[in-house]
């Protein structure tokens, strides 16, 4: 094996994340050292891991020019902001910084696509990855879900078609990332703690097309306002495949797939096949939405990016098609939990955002009870109560950002709200004001980290509750 111990480099974070990048780079024999901000982190875990390893430090509480002596590369974790000093002294000795998919992007050996956006990430990345499956032996499902892209990339060869979630926080890092097939689902603000601004937040999911070439490919949704400009300004420079949901946009789509009449086509430019009895412009008939097992107006436009990726990616539309008629949701996402007493209970904790709930309660077709709030990403929640309409009948909030939601809905004249503590609480309240014929929805709008670890955190205690009526 090529001894690396010449080179040092330095990676920030010990979570998940962060133990994946040392694995790989202890693995090529790298003299790496190991920083975590937290004074009293004492890296027992990740000792334990690298027993007799003797190209390994461990830094912790301040980072000081005396650390960074001989570092070549930073490989920073998703979660740190390059707000922190210590990243800033890093960027100060032109360190170059790199996100750990930017490490998995050099080490893997096959094809790679990529799928960000605001909302509908897990759902179409998940989908892709099934149809993918169905067509080649050797898939990776990876990244902002699953495990980290640079534990699989090393497991890669040519064969290898790997499907990629990335995050906003993900893509901060990348130079010279480069999917043959990337794909934006829909821009809304979100993560502005964090991004600052919306434009800062667009700029950095753009990031995922910036090295694309004009053999590549990204597939975007021609209904999202800020998308749909920077496609008729000509922003992209490799080939553009389009998805629509709109009627009014039918004509506009040369290359890519639309919704009309509740079915799902395909038409391209150099493709004029027509479905018997239609207008020949009218292109491939591909699926009726009234066959999906998935909700909601939101989910058809999941499937036809995950289509469009996948066709994209060499799988033939059969079996495209075939794939996203028996696919059930992602855990988490409009997930059906059970029925009692007439109740329906959905778990949609990974509505982490405004628009994300939004599209959660679009997609329920009854009367219901919503249990939202969470941490606070500094969100703006008038569409999100603008979207309760006649459906949201009770609100039940919790979290640190209750008192943000509550006077955003009173000030906009919703008052049937109350509080909960906890999740076992807010299940007891939002059982005891529904009715039969009526749905109770965790869709909290916000983040999961003032109460839990993670959304999936949330979301399992919701199961565990509603399950213990």
């Amino acid at each position: 094996m090529k001894d690396n111990s010449n080179k040092k480099i330095i990676v920030l974070g010990v979570g998940v994340s962060g133990k994946a990048v040392c694995d790989v780079l202890i693995s090529k024999r790298f003299y790496v050292v190991v920083y975590d901000s937290d004074p009293n982190q004492d890296f027992a875990e990740i000792k334990n891991r690298y027993v007799g390893y003797e190209y390994i430090e461990y830094v912790s509480g301040k980072l000081s020019l005396s650390h960074l002596n001989g570092v070549s590369l930073c490989i920073i974790s998703p979660g740190i902001s390059y707000d922190n000093d210590f990243v800033k002294l890093i960027q100060s000795e032109g360190i170059d910084i790199w996100s750990e998919i930017e490490l998995g992007d050099v080490m893997n050996k096959g094809e790679l696509c990529a799928i960000t956006g605001t909302n509908g990430k897990t759902t179409v990345t998940t989908l892709v990855g099934e149809i993918l499956k169905s067509n080649f032996k050797d898939v990776h499902v990876c990244g902002n879900i699953g495990e980290p892209f640079v534990k699989k990339a090393v497991e890669s060869t040519k064969e290898t078609r790997t499907v990629l979630e990335v995050s906003s926080f993900q893509l901060e890092g990348i130079q010279k990332f480069r999917p043959k097939v990337s794909c934006i689902l829909n821009l809304t603000p979100d993560h502005l703690d964090r991004h600052k601004t919306f434009e800062n937040y667009i700029n950095t999911k753009l990031a995922i097309t910036y090295n694309q070439k004009e053999d590549d490919f990204i597939v975007i949704n021609y209904d999202d306002e800020v998308l749909r400009g920077l496609y008729e300004r000509g922003f992209f420079t490799c080939k553009v495949v389009l998805y629509s949901t709109n009627a009014n946009q039918i004509d506009k789509i040369e290359e890519g797939y639309y919704l009309k009449d509740k079915q799902i086509f395909y038409r391209s430019k150099g493709n004029t096949k027509d479905t018997p009895g239609k207008d020949k412009n009218q292109g491939e008939f591909l699926l009726n939405v009234n066959s999906l097992i998935l909700l909601g107006r939101h989910n058809y436009e999941n499937v036809m990016a995950a289509i469009a990726v996948a066709h994209l990616m060499g799988v033939p539309h059969d079996k495209c098609v075939s794939v996203a008629l028996n696919f059930k949701s992602v855990e988490h996402r409009i997930e059906y939990v059970r029925t009692r007493n007439g109740v329906k209970y959905y778990n949609d904790s990974k509505g982490t955002n405004p628009d994300a709930a939004i599209k959660a309660i679009e997609a329920i077709p009854g009367n219901i009870v919503l249990i939202a709030g969470g941490y606070d990403k500094h969100s703006n929640y008038t569409s999100f109560i603008s979207a309760f309409g006649n459906k949201v009948k009770q609100l039940v909030l919790m979290g640190e950002t209750a008192d943000a939601i509550e006077k955003t809905a009173v000030a906009m004249g919703f008052t049937k709200i109350v509080r909960a503590k906890n999740m076992k609480e807010a299940v007891k309240l939002a059982t005891m004001y529904s009715s039969p014929g009526e749905y109770v929805l965790l869709s909290p709008a916000c983040a999961s980290w003032d109460m839990y670890t993670s959304y999936e955190e949330r979301g399992k205690d919701f199961k565990q509750e509603v399950n213990y009526l």
